[in-house]
């Protein structure tokens, strides 16, 4: 098991569309074989940062999500709401 953490800075303007495309993107992204959830978390001080949090059974499950229609679309919409260019990380448990 991964969790693949994903961490967006937004134009201030841009935040309320984000949360618009990530509610209807997460039940699809939550059913994805191999995933098994997704969370929003917002930065508490700076409300224009956020990142994703989710599970995936395999690197190899998160590249075929990665490389499904269902990526390329929404991140489509939401890559062009971004003032800094995305981090992300893919870690495992080890305590």
């Amino acid at each position: 098991m991964i969790t693949r953490l994903v961490k967006m800075h937004f134009r201030h303007d841009a935040t309320e569309q984000f949360k618009t495309i990530f509610q209807g993107a997460q039940p699809l992204i939550a059913a994805f074989p191999g995933c098994h959830g997704v969370k929003l978390l917002q930065d508490s001080l700076h409300p224009h940062i956020f990142f994703t949090y989710s599970w995936w059974d395999s690197h190899e499950a998160l590249e075929a999500y990665r490389e499904s229609d269902l990526f390329r679309t929404t991140w489509a919409k939401t890559k062009v709401l971004f003032n800094e260019r995305p981090e992300a990380w893919s870690v495992r448990e080890i305590s």
